[in-house]
């Protein structure tokens, strides 16, 4: 019986390079230096739908025309010049070639994520002939991080809003506050500086409370601090102090621009009608404000002036707006 022929080692060690080349996870593109495709793997095949016989000795702009031509180019030419391997992260460019992404567990992501790693080839004489593009499909990895990264920020924002109003809480709130006081004063050394805090709250609320309930009070307050949303700028901190109280911070605002800002927000409040079940509630607040000034020592000073402030429009009959003054203090 005749022995089955053996190939030689050399030729067996080429199939067993190619069978891997096509069969590995990861994309491999191999470039010449005029960007003649000289490989494109199972795995290039797999995912943009074209086959390696029909791209062979084909340029790869030619067939992948909407391809970042020139950040391709300055990429493969510093292999070529340098003889060392060049990089690309997901973070620098989500993707280089746009394949869909078929991952069971990433199918909220369209596109594939992919880092990029441009390798040198080298010749019998140590020189760079051709360029490798291993293309890692790191979607996955991607998602799950942008995953945790939008709870973390999700866990950052409910720590620092009231789950009845959406506005910042008392604790996030004053942090804003004191950062202001501070801003201020470095300010006030160079020159004048405006800023200002508004304090209010809801007019005879408590009786809302015990005559139609606490669900009727709820909507009485989500709907002030809706008000307080949409009379507050971008730049502006807006809050619930607690309860049926409310602050208003207000950066590059002296204490004309803070009146008009109090008197616009009453107005607003005063107009609202609040529906609950078969109810029509209105109500009103009374507002206290108080303007940065150079004799403050602490944030806390600030706020308690302004709380003086709202307490005066309370003695004064409520459904005002009243600012602080020397004469106001207890």
């Amino acid at each position: 019986m005749n022995k089955p022929e053996q190939q030689p080692p050399e030729i067996a060690d080429f199939y067993w390079m190619l069978q891997m080349l096509q069969t590995v996870d990861v994309g491999l593109v191999i470039l010449e230096r005029d960007y003649r495709i000289k490989l494109w793997n199972g795995f290039m095949e797999n995912h943009s739908g074209i086959t390696n016989k029909h791209l062979i000795d084909k340029e790869i702009f030619s067939v992948f025309p909407n391809l970042p031509r020139t950040w391709i180019e300055r990429k493969v030419e510093s292999v070529f010049k340098l003889g060392s391997p060049a990089y690309s992260t997901w973070e620098q460019r989500p993707h280089l070639f746009p394949f869909k992404s078929y991952r069971p567990l990433t199918g909220h992501s369209e596109r594939m994520y992919q880092n990029i790693t441009f390798m040198p080839l080298l010749d019998p004489s140590r020189k760079v002939s051709q360029v490798c593009l291993l293309v890692y499909d790191v979607t996955e990895s991607v998602t799950n991080k942008l995953q945790l990264e939008d709870a973390n920020i999700q866990l950052e924002k409910l720590s620092r809003t009231d789950r009845l109003t959406g506005l910042n809480n008392r604790g996030f709130w004053e942090e804003c506050l004191q950062q202001e006081f501070r801003r201020s004063k470095r300010a006030s050394e160079l020159g004048k500086v405006e800023s200002s805090l508004i304090i209010f709250d809801i007019d005879h609320f408590k009786p809302v409370n015990d005559t139609h309930g606490h669900l009727a009070g709820d909507q009485v307050i989500k709907a002030v601090a809706q008000c307080l949303k949409e009379t507050a700028r971008d730049t502006d901190f807006a809050g619930r102090y607690g309860g049926e109280e409310f602050v208003l911070l207000l950066p590059d605002t002296g204490v004309e621009g803070a009146f008009e800002v109090a008197e616009r927000l009453r107005t607003k409040i005063q107009s609202l009608v609040v529906q609950h079940e078969d109810l029509e509630l209105s109500v009103t607040v009374s507002l206290g404000i108080c303007d940065f000034t150079t004799d403050l020592d602490s944030f806390n000073l600030w706020l308690e002036r302004a709380d003086q402030a709202l307490y005066h429009s309370k003695h004064q009959g409520r459904n005002q707006s009243s600012v602080w003054s020397k004469e106001l203090e207890s």
